[in-house]
């Protein structure tokens, strides 16, 4: 048990606290989590009934993490899933996250991830690695946003929408339908593809060959006319794509099937 727990913080018998965790004033940790080595947890912090948190995590004033999610009917005694949070993630004031709706379920948040100030992100939402999510950004409910995604400040996200990797949207744009990666996108209803987000290929590792098929890709398939999901579709049948070519190209088709262009709504029950 770490010696850098206030006397006012209220911690649960059955959490498991690691080694050199830190737990200011008056911050509650509730039945069943765990929180991993060298963590710090700010003053006025809530950790919920069975969030798994690893190692190096930091999670500044007001945070409240693993709260029933927000649905009607919940309350403190409905059975509910998970929320595991990996390494190295720095929650800042006031973030709000919900674990699973589902019983066996888990919402993800992986490793080296920034959620800043009064950013929400709904129950069953998969976040993998290198995620910048700026102030008061909310991401609705079963959302996955992929490696290395920047969201601006006061984004909206409706449920069930994929936002690819290495891609940037810009402040104040409403996301209704999956977003390709390595694009900058802006706007609302509908939301636009602006270019390609060169920052992003650049933290991804793409080659400059990579990076030139990638623009290749984008002049293709929005800067000539046609439906947009038929000139993905005619990169496709040419085969031999570049491997971020081809993902943006799966993207695109995998949301064509889905009438409202969220490919995870194919399989909400």
């Amino acid at each position: 048990m770490s010696e850098k727990i206030h006397p006012t913080a209220v911690i649960a018998s059955s959490a498991q606290i690691g080694s050199n965790v830190t737990i200011g004033p008056y911050t509650v940790v509730d039945d069943g989590a765990v929180v991993g080595d060298n963590t710090v947890l700010d003053t006025h912090v809530v950790i919920g009934k069975n969030v798994k948190m690893g190692v190096g995590n930091r999670v500044l004033a007001g945070a409240v993490i693993g709260r029933p999610p927000q649905i009607l009917g919940f309350d403190d005694d409905t059975k509910m899933g998970g929320l595991q949070i990996g390494d190295n993630n720095v929650l800042r004031e006031y973030v709000t996250v919900h674990p699973s709706m589902f019983p066996n379920e888990n919402t993800i948040i992986g490793n080296g991830n920034l959620l800043m100030i009064n950013v929400h992100l709904g129950h069953d939402c998969v976040l993998e690695d290198e995620i910048i999510i700026s102030n008061a950004t909310q991401v609705s409910g079963h959302c996955k946003l992929e490696m290395g995604v920047w969201l601006a400040g006061n984004v909206l996200i409706h449920q069930f929408v994929t936002i690819g990797k290495w891609c940037y949207a810009a402040g104040l744009t409403g996301i209704n339908h999956d977003v390709p990666p390595f694009v900058i996108v802006s706007g609302h209803y509908p939301m636009e593809v602006r270019a390609v987000n060169k920052r992003g290929l650049a933290r991804a590792g793409l080659t400059p060959d990579q990076q030139k098929e990638v623009f290749r890709a984008f002049k293709y398939i929005w800067r000539n006319n046609g439906p947009i999901l038929e000139r993905a579709k005619q990169l496709a049948e040419k085969g031999d794509l570049e491997p971020p070519v081809q993902d943006i190209v799966d993207v695109l088709i995998r949301g064509g099937k889905q009438r409202f262009g969220r490919h995870l709504e194919l399989f909400r029950d």
